[in-house]
C-alpha cells in the first residue's frame, strides 16, 4: 500500500516536471521595445508680436512665447515653448549695426553651433528655403541622437540676424520623437515664412 502511494507521488512529480518542460515555446519571451504614444494637436498659428521686439512671426497655438532667462541671453532672445512636448524653439537675435556684430561673425558663430552636433549627428543637411517675398532662409536638418534636430538662420544682411533651433528637454531617443520633430519642423517653416522686421 505504501509503495503504491509512493509510486503515485513519484509519477505525479514526473508528469508535473515534464509538463513544465516544452521545446516548442520558451518559458519567457521578452516584449519588443515600444515607444510612448504621442497625441499631436491640430496645427494652427497665432501671431507673436511683442511690441518691444524688433521682429514678429507666427507661432503654434500649442506653444507660448517666453523671454529667454539664460544668463547669456540677448535683449531680444526668446523661447517658443511647447509644454505638451517639453520642447523649445530657441530664438536668438542680433542687431548687425552694433559694433562687433558683423554679419560674417554672426554667420560663423551660427555655423559653429550647428557643427557642435557633428559628434552625434549621422547627417547634417543644409538647404535654402525661398520665402514668398523672395528672401532666403538657411535651414539645417540634423539626423541622429542630437539635442537639436532642426535649425535656421534668417537675415537681411544689414541690420537683422535671427537664428532658431529646436531643443527637447527629454532623454527620449529621437526615433520615438520623430512624429513630434516632424510636427515642429512644420511650425518652424511657418515661423520663418512669417518673420517681419519692425525697425
Amino acid at each position: 500500500m505504501l509503495w503504491k502511494s509512493s509510486l503515485n507521488i513519484v509519477l505525479s512529480c514526473i508528469l508535473l516536471l515534464s509538463s513544465c518542460i516544452s521545446e516548442d515555446k520558451p518559458s519567457y519571451v521578452p516584449k519588443p521595445k515600444g515607444f510612448n504614444r504621442i497625441n499631436l494637436p491640430a496645427q494652427g498659428y497665432q501671431l507673436f508680436d511683442d511690441k518691444t521686439y524688433p521682429y514678429s512671426f507666427e507661432i503654434s497655438n500649442s506653444a507660448r512665447a517666453l523671454k529667454d532667462t539664460n544668463g547669456l541671453r540677448g535683449e531680444y532672445w526668446a523661447h517658443i515653448y511647447y509644454p505638451g512636448f517639453k520642447s523649445t524653439i530657441e530664438i536668438t537675435y542680433e542687431d548687425l549695426t552694433k559694433k562687433g556684430n558683423e554679419l560674417s561673425k554672426m554667420l560663423n558663430i551660427a555655423h559653429k553651433l550647428t557643427a557642435k552636433h557633428q559628434i552625434k549627428a549621422t547627417k547634417i543637411e543644409q538647404t535654402i528655403l525661398k520665402r514668398k517675398d523672395g528672401t532666403s532662409v538657411a535651414v539645417f536638418e540634423l539626423e541622429g541622437d542630437v539635442p537639436s534636430q532642426f535649425q535656421f538662420i534668417y537675415t537681411d544682411s544689414s541690420k537683422h540676424f535671427l537664428r532658431g533651433a529646436i531643443y527637447f528637454a527629454t532623454a527620449t531617443q529621437n526615433d520615438s520623437l520623430a512624429p513630434v520633430i516632424e510636427y515642429m519642423k512644420k511650425d518652424v517653416i511657418q515661423l520663418v515664412n512669417t518673420i517681419k522686421w519692425k525697425k
